[in-house]
C-alpha cells in the first residue's frame, strides 16, 4: 500500500507559503507507518518544533492501473474520506533550502492521520466540500472545484510513474489556512457536515 501526496494543489495554500503554482502536480510519498488511524492521538515528535496540520481529501483506489488515460480515471476510485498531512515545517524550509527530499518532515510516523470511513461519491456533492476546526474554531474550508489538478488528471499523471494497486491512498492536497499544532489542540474535521475524524494532540 502507497501513501501518494499531492502538494501545492490548491492555489492560495502555495502562495501563502511562498511556492510558485506547479504547472505539473507535485508529488512525493509517506510510509505505511505514517498512518495514524480509529482517532489516536498524535503526539508532537521531539525532532520538530513547528509541527504544521493540512487537511486533504483522500483518495483511495480501487482496481490496479498504470497509464491511466485522464478520461478512464474516475473507474479507479469511487469513495473518498480525510486525511491530515502532518508537516515538520521546520524540518521541510531546511531541506527545501538546501534542495534536498522532503521525507524527512513529511513521512516520519503517524504523520498522516486518516478517518476510519471513506464515503461512496454517488452519496457526496459533485463540488466536495471538506473543512477542519480546531478547538471549536474553522481553519480550514476547502472545495475540491478548487483543485489545480483534478483527481483524475493527479490519478493519470501518478500512474505514468507508479502502478497504483487497490488500497493505495492519495492525498489530494490542502487549502489554505495552515497552522502550527500544540499539545492540547482537539481536532475536527467534516466532509459536509459529517464529522470524519476527531482527535488530540499531545
Amino acid at each position: 500500500m502507497k501513501i501518494i501526496c499531492i502538494g501545492r494543489n490548491y492555489t492560495e495554500h502555495a502562495k501563502e507559503l511562498n511556492n510558485a503554482v506547479p504547472t505539473k502536480p507535485v508529488f512525493f510519498l509517506k510510509v505505511d507507518t505514517a498512518l495514524l488511524t480509529k482517532n489516536k492521538p498524535f503526539y508532537l515528535p521531539s525532532f520538530s518544533t513547528d509541527i504544521h496540520y493540512e487537511l486533504e481529501l483522500v483518495v483511495k483506489i480501487n482496481r490496479v492501473g498504470k497509464h491511466i488515460e485522464e478520461r478512464f480515471a474516475n473507474r479507479y476510485y469511487d469513495e473518498v474520506g480525510l486525511g491530515i498531512d502532518i508537516t515538520a515545517r521546520d524540518l521541510q524550509n531546511e531541506a527545501k533550502k538546501k534542495g534536498l527530499p522532503w521525507e524527512i518532515a513529511k513521512s516520519f510516523d503517524n504523520s498522516a492521520p486518516i478517518s476510519n470511513e471513506f464515503v461512496k461519491l454517488a452519496d457526496l456533492p459533485k463540488n466536495i466540500n471538506f473543512k477542519l476546526e480546531i478547538d471549536e474554531k474553522q481553519v480550514q474550508n476547502g472545495y475540491s472545484d478548487d483543485m489545480i489538478f483534478s483527481i483524475d488528471k493527479i490519478i493519470s499523471y501518478i500512474s505514468q510513474f507508479y502502478t497504483l494497486k487497490i488500497g493505495d491512498l492519495i492525498f489530494t492536497g490542502t487549502p489554505s489556512g495552515v497552522g502550527q499544532l500544540k499539545v492540547g489542540n482537539k481536532l475536527k474535521a467534516y466532509l459536509g457536515d459529517k464529522l470524519m475524524m476527531n482527535f488530540e494532540i499531545r
